[in-house]
């Protein structure tokens, strides 16, 4: 069944999601460093494109850059004067970040802060940088939920908010896992559903990165 999902994905790909020379580099710029390949698919890095779209995004916060790949595709759906604000805690992957978006032309409109998010997100708050028009977590899962009160925190009525690997194969049904990302993608999942702040949802997903899903979620 994996395999039909991975060809699915593969067709989608090639009509309405191909990695271009920039994207390529990018991807390939990453697994050459030994970086984690825990990037979105081609097909995520689209839909999050659409969805910064279709809330005509101007200010975007991204936590956990890795290499840049997503944040190539949120990026690009900014228009002229439009920034990505986007968080990373590990200097070498700040690093390849910032060859990946300099490489695509983009890194005049990409911020990128090295820290931890936790620390970093309240100086935004001071700095008054947002409100954002959109949010796209995907970074360590443990303060999932502290992490998603802090985009709520910085967003306003309206701003998309968007949280990856929150299915993990299925892992989120054992209650009594002892994986600390499963736990924090189920306290995540478990507070969003007596969370009044938002009107969220959870889409699963299938194809090149096997079986996940992500919150999509909107600020009420």
């Amino acid at each position: 069944m994996n395999t039909i999902f991975e060809q699915v994905d593969t067709y989608i790909e090639s009509l309405l999601a191909a990695d271009d020379k920039d994207l390529k580099f990018a991807r390939n710029n990453i697994a050459s460093r030994s970086i984690p390949d825990a990037s979105v698919s081609a097909n995520q890095g689209k839909f999050l494109q659409v969805l910064a779209k279709a809330c005509n995004a101007k200010k975007i916060l991204e936590l956990g850059t890795l290499g840049a790949y997503s944040t190539i595709w949120l990026a690009r759906a900014l228009p002229p004067g439009g920034k990505v604000i986007t968080i990373e805690f590990d200097p070498f992957h700040v690093k390849i970040a910032g060859e990946n978006l300099a490489k695509s032309g983009l890194q005049h409109q990409v911020d990128i802060r090295q820290g931890a998010a936790l620390d970093i997100l309240p100086e935004l708050e001071k700095e008054r940088a947002g409100p954002f028009d959109m949010v796209f977590i995907d970074a360590d899962k443990p303060p999932y939920v502290e992490y998603f009160q802090w985009a709520i925190r910085l967003g306003r009525p309206g701003t998309i908010i968007v949280a990856d690997n929150v299915i993990r194969n299925g892992k989120v049904l054992d209650k009594n896992s002892n994986d600390e990302k499963v736990n924090g993608v189920q306290r995540l999942n478990e507070w969003l559903s007596s969370c009044k702040d938002v009107t969220a949802t959870i889409i699963q997903t299938v194809g090149a990165k096997e079986h996940d899903g992500m919150v999509v979620a909107v600020v009420n």
